[in-house]
């Protein structure tokens, strides 16, 4: 009886054991910090949640919401997945915190994090906006250099609350959140692929500050209000070179197999090309755009095809970030790997020597039935940018239609 006694009061001590090291984390708004330069840590918000007994977490930036269905716990480590991108955030927790690294494979960067469970402002403050920025800014990057480039900012304030971005002639900065404190803007993106970071100070209707993007860049930017401001038309910048009259590629599917314009898929038809990468932000949110449009409008009878310039460092990973966006993304239509190693524009316009350059990651080049280049739009400005979005749905509706029936 004593055995039988001393045996069971053993046991229950391990179960107790276990049941202490068992760690619970809590459910619901988080507060996260990424570390970048000069001890700056750019903040962004998600939700953890469990359904079914499975952990998945929402990421915040305005009004875009990034789903993460993979979130793997065991024992006191949490790895949050980030769809598309090879990226993950990774840490050990307690129910209220949680400490580690975010690391983005395809770059190979790796920024340490914290988050704090119940805080809910992206930017805590208790001091008022003394300054509005809503309207359009137009805006230089590393001004007064030979790297200088233009930008247009487009923000909406709501109280303090600033939402926007800034539309480059390659793309946007995307869903842009933050805040005006006093005479204080901040701005902050994390989506898994870019970690972008605004701090400036705004005077006579000038904002003057510092852009953050991750660990590994930091840029000078002063924007200036004018509501009448343009970007270059994105339908100029990137053309077929004197002397060719046809744009073609030929580069392998995932089978190996080398697909051409001359395919019989593309016979009869316009055909869009893509130039992207898997890796990219905008060719993600012209990815979706497109995706959506041939799932909207079947009847439109054109063509789609990717052509995919990579930074993994084998053909065999290449196709792994390929197959991952078709995957999350749902694409059906051919992306065919142009190249992997890296992305750089000058080797990517060695491939396609028919275009006067490689100017930006997407572009996409449109061809009539009879192979005809029509256009070729440079750049993605995507659903961050509002009604400039709403109008390039429009119109390219229009130009496609036309197209197909022509």
């Amino acid at each position: 009886m004593t055995k039988f006694y001393i045996f069971i009061t053993f046991l229950a001590f391990l179960l107790f054991s276990c049941q202490q090291e068992a760690k619970i984390i809590s459910e619901g708004i988080w507060r996260a910090e990424l570390e970048v330069m000069d001890g700056k840590r750019l903040p962004f918000t998600f939700n953890l949640m469990q359904e079914d007994k499975i952990y998945k977490a929402e990421i915040y930036n305005g009004e875009e919401i990034i789903k993460l269905t993979k979130v793997v716990i065991n024992k006191d480590s949490i790895v949050f997945y980030l769809p598309v991108f090879e990226a993950y955030l990774k840490g050990t927790f307690t129910a209220d915190k949680i400490e580690g690294v975010f690391f983005n494979k395809t770059f190979n960067r790796t920024l340490p994090f914290v988050a704090t469970h119940g805080k809910i402002d992206r930017f805590p403050s208790k001091i008022k906006a003394a300054a509005l920025v809503s309207g359009i800014w137009e805006t230089s990057f590393i001004p007064d250099t030979p790297d200088q480039y233009d930008a247009k900012g487009i923000f909406v304030q709501n109280n303090d609350i600033v939402t926007g971005t800034f539309l480059t002639t390659t793309g946007d900065y995307r869903f842009l959140e933050g805040i005006v404190t006093g005479d204080s803007l901040k701005l902050s993106a994390f989506d898994g692929a870019h970690t972008y970071f605004f701090l400036a100070k705004i005077k006579d209707s000038v904002i003057e500050g510092i852009f953050y993007s991750g660990n590994h860049d930091k840029k000078k930017f002063v924007a200036r209000r004018n509501e009448t401001f343009e970007l270059p038309d994105e339908d100029t910048l990137t053309s077929l070179k004197d002397g060719f009259e046809k744009f073609d590629f030929s580069f392998p599917d995932k089978s190996g197999k080398l697909i051409t314009l001359a395919d019989q898929h593309f016979q009869g038809k316009p055909v869009i090309v893509q130039i992207m990468g898997s890796w990219c932000t905008n060719s993600l949110d012209e990815t979706r755009f497109l995706v959506d449009f041939l799932n909207q409008h079947k009847e439109t009878y054109v063509s789609v095809v990717a052509l995919a310039f990579e930074f993994a460092k084998t053909e065999e990973e290449a196709f792994q970030g390929i197959q991952k966006l078709k995957d999350d993304v749902g694409v059906k239509y051919p992306i065919l790997l142009a190249q992997y190693g890296g992305a750089n524009k000058q080797k990517a316009q060695e491939k396609l020597p028919m275009l006067n350059h490689v100017y930006s990651y997407p572009t996409i080049v449109f061809i009539d039935k009879k192979r005809k280049v029509r256009k070729i739009t440079t750049g993605f400005n995507g659903p961050a940018t509002g009604e400039k979005y709403v109008t390039f749905k429009k119109e390219f509706k229009e130009f496609v239609t036309m197209l197909a029936n022509e």
